[in-house]
């Protein structure tokens, strides 16, 4: 199987291989990611990262990132976050559903701070400027 089939669809039939790893980084239709969810596919969270890494338009993503944030799985969840970071650094923007789903998850990871570097600050909600503002006093009066 050569990156081409791969591309196309993961195997000789024509699909996915979500037993694989390796063969879900050409993952590129959130058609293909969202029967994943419905199917319970365990490594769905490594497809909603390679989707949006490969899919051009942040609008057709966004979705898909929520539903990782939204996941019952521990796992899935944090590979949606580290999905929503690259949306941040890829597009410069994120959606209200994101935003709300990500204020559950703990300060300081991987989407917050690339939010906070790559999405204009009017963007973003009051609860990240916070985060962001109090870690950037500390670091004013304390280590500077």
């Amino acid at each position: 199987m050569n990156r081409d089939e791969l591309a196309s669809g993961g195997s000789e039939t024509g699909r996915v291989d979500w037993l694989h790893s390796s063969t879900l980084r050409w993952v590129d239709q959130p058609e293909q990611v969202d029967a994943a969810f419905e199917r319970g596919e365990g490594l769905v969270g490594v497809a909603v990262i390679a989707l949006v890494l490969n899919h051009p338009d942040p609008k057709a993503v966004l979705p898909v990132v929520a539903r990782a944030l939204e996941s019952q799985d521990q796992e899935v969840r944090r590979q949606g976050v580290v999905a929503l970071a690259h949306v941040a650094r890829q597009h410069h923007t994120v959606d209200r559903r994101c935003l709300e789903l990500l204020r559950a998850c703990p300060r300081g990871n991987e989407a917050d701070d690339d939010l906070w570097s790559f999405v204009a600050h009017r963007e973003l909600p009051l609860w990240l400027w916070r985060h962001h503002l109090g870690e950037r006093l500390v670091w004013l009066l304390r280590d500077r």
